[in-house]
């Protein structure tokens, strides 16, 4: 797409962050500084140093900042200000067009997306724990109220969507799509040594890996996991991503705990086809993570996105094959990719779009699918569920993806968090609603999500 037309607006898009000082929102500080269409008129989070500090950091004019802690006081500001806020709440009178919440929490990303649309202000949501059970109901209030409710490019829900439906767009048959998971296993020829890097670089003594380098078939995968299982297993950033995808497009998860094969690159057209043809699924129009290996001096999938799709012309295969594109060994299916998902940086795009031309709304969003947590030992009643750490897991509790019709009873993973049991539950169960107190009058998400069950 030529963005070109998009640079000829003047008027400035107005926004709000929640959730500015790390991760995703600050990275889009960074990027939106350079962004002439962007200004950023507020920004909220728990720390209101850490925010100030962050605006600081990302460039921005120290005499334009203000901190307030009150809607009076943001009265008496600039319409030129950042303002800087602790409360939430306060972002959403602070008039502007549109907000990124990016905050993880989904208490915060629940009342600022319902509130936000409700006045008819945009909301791009790069919060997946929020949107997971909600972004049925969230687009719909969305396409009621004339705003726009949107996932963010940058992270991979929304690079995979916009793949999808670019492939859609050209006629191809799509029979996979779907992500790296975010760190590769990289293998060093010179030490035997694989570098799993999930951030701490976890080295792992592995030279048999080479005795299945060069993929011939899926046994080739089994030895891979064979060497390298203990330190494979299913993230729940991961599942979590993969169930936004599936909402929006109506893929269905390729396993309920995604599959994660053990491959490179040039090998997806071979991976994620039917078992028929060589392949890995069950069935096709599914969505599904892999594990990438690599040498060290290759690049990195970097947790990108791709799709694979049906071919049935000889000549366009050769054609293809002969320009290096990903082709399967068969020359029935060909992959398409992008390397990469840069956070903030590319939020900008999903902004501009939803603010000039609307796009980013999906009203025909669906519970495709939930993901819900399966006990992984016996928990009594009275037990307390919290997520916790980088991926937003919680603990002894596996996370999976069914379909809607199998999820049945079962609770959505992210509702679980500061739920209490009031059964016991056996190692192996998936937990339902009818284990778990009822935590709907202290928590609107709750209903949030039944409302979106009822969109058809």
């Amino acid at each position: 797409m030529d963005y070109t037309k998009l640079l000829d607006y003047n008027k400035k898009i107005k926004l709000g962050i929640v959730g500015a000082s790390q991760g995703f929102g600050y990275t889009s500080l960074v990027q939106i500084k350079n962004v002439e269409q962007i200004d950023i008129h507020i920004v909220c989070s728990i720390d209101m140093d850490a925010s100030y500090n962050a605006l600081i950091e990302s460039g921005y004019n120290k005499e334009k900042i203000v901190i307030c802690h009150n809607v009076e006081e943001m009265k008496q500001t600039n319409e030129s200000d950042i303002i800087v806020v602790d409360d939430y709440k306060l972002v959403l009178e602070s008039g502007i067009s549109s907000v990124l919440e990016a905050t993880g929490n989904i208490d915060v990303g629940t009342y600022i997306a319902e509130n936000a649309l409700t006045k008819g202000i945009n909301v791009y949501m790069v919060s997946k724990e929020t949107d997971s059970f909600s972004g049925t109901y969230f687009n719909q209030l969305a396409h009621e109220n004339d705003a726009v409710y949107a996932l963010v490019n940058g992270d991979q829900p929304r690079n995979l969507v916009d793949l999808y439906s670019w492939g859609k767009l050209l006629g191809l048959n799509i029979v996979a799509a779907g992500k790296s998971s975010e760190y590769d296993f990289v293998y060093d020829r010179d030490s035997g040594q694989i570098t799993y890097t999930d951030g701490k670089e976890v080295y792992y003594n592995a030279p048999e890996i080479m005795n299945a380098w060069e993929y011939e078939d899926t046994n080739t995968l089994q030895q891979r996991y064979e060497v390298l299982k203990e330190l494979t297993g299913t993230i729940a950033a991961d599942v979590c991503e993969i169930n936004l995808v599936s909402n929006v497009t109506g893929l269905i998860p390729a396993a309920a705990g995604l599959n994660y094969p053990i491959a490179k690159a040039n090998e997806l057209a071979d991976v994620f086809v039917p078992k028929e043809d060589g392949g890995i699924l069950d069935r096709s129009g599914v969505v599904d993570v892999f594990y990438q290996l690599r040498e060290k001096h290759e690049p990195s999938f970097a947790g990108g996105v791709f799709i694979v799709f049906e071919l049935n012309n000889e000549t366009l295969v050769d054609l293809l094959r002969g320009k290096g594109h990903v082709i399967s060994k068969n020359g029935k299916y060909g992959c398409i990719y992008h390397p990469f998902h840069m956070m903030g940086l590319e939020a900008p795009l999903s902004i501009i779009l939803g603010e000039r031309l609307g796009v980013g709304t999906r009203n025909d969003t669906r519970q495709v699918s939930v993901m819900v947590g399966v006990a992984e030992e016996d928990m009594q009643a009275g037990h307390t569920f919290t997520v916790y750490g980088h991926h937003h897991e919680i603990k002894n509790v596996k996370p999976q993806l069914f379909e809607r019709k199998e999820a049945k009873d079962a609770v959505p993973f992210y509702l679980l968090n500061n739920v209490t049991l009031k059964n016991n539950v056996n190692k192996g169960d998936v937990i339902c609603f009818e284990d778990i107190e009822d935590a709907s009058t202290q928590n609107n998400a709750f209903e949030i999500y039944e409302k979106g069950l009822l969109v058809e």
